[in-house]
């Protein structure tokens, strides 16, 4: 059983387990023990069994774990198998290329519709998925409930887009826009991917190194 708080350190861990035990089924291991998971994700076993525990007990001692058994309750536990929708906001350079390229699938999510304010763009279909102009998104909104939203507008409209998913019902936004969204209080979790912080982190790690 699930405890009641879990760390975000855990929950950030919890793809990476993932998407490592989806290699090792691919590669056909069944079983595999915490030391020997720990070695090839450079964690130690201890980690590996306290972030488990977090959710409830899936090895054996002696034995380890079932690589499939483990990568489906992990699935299960970051809600793959919930049936979420996405939907993209701005079919800019960015935004046409998540439609395009990104596995929304893969991570249990329906990529269902996209909204721009261009005409050109708006009642095309870009890689099957419908595009709407921006002025029917409260109405698409009110008759497909929709889990994410993913933005990817110009900064300037990036916090009036926010709201409008939030007051919409959407759950969660993947922002992309780069600024920090003000929308505190409106119920909707937000997750910022910021592209710079990943490439002045790496920045950092090399430049101490030479």
């Amino acid at each position: 059983m699930k405890k009641e708080k879990v760390s975000s350190a855990v929950i950030r861990r919890l793809p990476r387990y993932y998407r490592h035990l989806s290699d090792l089924r691919l590669a056909g291991v069944e079983r595999i023990s915490s030391s020997a998971l720990g070695r090839s994700m450079g964690l130690t076993a201890s980690q590996i069994r306290q972030d488990l525990s977090c959710f409830g007990e899936f090895g054996q001692q002696g034995y380890g774990y079932n690589v499939n058994r483990l990568s489906e309750e992990i699935a299960g536990i970051l809600g793959m198998n919930r049936g979420h929708t996405a939907i993209v906001l701005g079919v800019g350079n960015l935004g046409r290329a998540l439609l395009e390229n990104f596995p929304f699938e893969r991570s249990g999510f329906t990529l269902a519709a996209a909204f721009d304010i261009d005409p050109a763009i708006a009642g095309r279909e870009l890689c099957g998925v419908p595009v709407y102009h921006a002025d029917r998104l409260e109405q698409y909104l009110a008759g497909h409930p929709t889990g994410i939203g993913v933005l990817t507008v110009p900064r300037s409209a990036a916090n009036v887009t926010a709201a409008r998913l939030a007051r919409g019902g959407v759950k969660g936004i993947w922002n992309f826009t780069n600024i920090e969204l003000n929308i505190a209080g409106l119920g909707t979790v937000v997750e910022d991917v910021h592209f710079a912080d990943s490439l002045l982190s790496l920045s950092y790690m090399i430049t101490e190194a030479l």
